[in-house]
C-alpha cells in the first residue's frame, strides 16, 4: 500500500510539476514571476491584456458555484473573478471531467496538498480570486472545488466551449 501511495504522489507530481502541503484553511501564497503557458486539453493559461470578457463566479458552504454553467466561445480569454462568500476556503479549478476525478481523489488522501497552476484558484473564506484562461479548444469541461469533502458534495460546474 505504501508503494502505491509513493507511487501516486510522484504520478501527481508529474502531471502537475508543483507540490507543497498547506491545503487547509490557509491561503496559498500569491503567484510570482511568469504564467506557466502550458497546453491543457481545455485550453492555454490567457493573458490580461487579451480578455474580452469578465465572468463573476461566487462559491459558497453550500458547495455550489454560480452560476454553475458557463457558455463561451472557442478563442475567446476569459478573466474570472472568482468570489469566495463562504466560512470556509474554497477553490475553482478548471479542466475535464477525468482529470478532476483524479485530482479530487488524491486531495481526499492528501489534503494537505497545494497546487499552483493558471487554471485554479484557491480563495479564502470573504476573498476574491482570478483566473485568466483562453480556451482555444472546443469541448464540455468542468470546474470544481477539489478541496476533499466539496467535489464530493457537488461543487463542480460545467464550462460549454463551442467551437468558432
Amino acid at each position: 500500500m505504501k508503494k502505491l501511495t509513493t507511487l501516486l504522489v510522484a504520478a501527481f507530481i508529474a502531471s502537475t510539476g508543483t507540490l507543497a502541503f498547506a491545503h487547509g484553511e490557509e491561503a496559498h501564497a500569491k503567484k510570482t514571476g511568469p504564467v506557466k503557458k502550458e497546453q491543457k486539453e481545455w485550453g492555454i493559461a490567457g493573458d490580461a491584456k487579451a480578455v474580452k470578457r469578465t465572468i463573476a463566479v461566487g462559491m459558497s458552504d453550500n458547495m455550489r458555484f454560480t452560476p454553475g454553467n458557463l457558455d463561451v466561445k472557442q478563442g475567446e480569454t476569459i478573466r474570472f473573478v472568482i468570489k469566495n462568500t463562504g466560512q470556509v476556503m474554497h477553490e475553482m479549478v478548471i479542466g475535464t471531467k477525468k482529470e478532476n476525478d483524479e485530482h479530487a481523489a488524491l486531495m481526499v488522501k492528501f489534503p494537505g496538498m497545494e497546487h499552483e497552476e493558471p487554471y485554479m484558484a484557491h480563495v479564502a473564506p470573504g476573498k476574491t480570486g482570478e483566473i485568466i484562461w483562453t480556451f482555444n479548444k472546443p469541448g464540455n469541461f468542468d470546474f470544481a472545488c477539489l478541496i476533499a469533502g466539496h467535489y464530493q458534495a457537488g461543487m463542480i460546474g460545467k464550462i460549454n466551449v463551442a467551437s468558432r
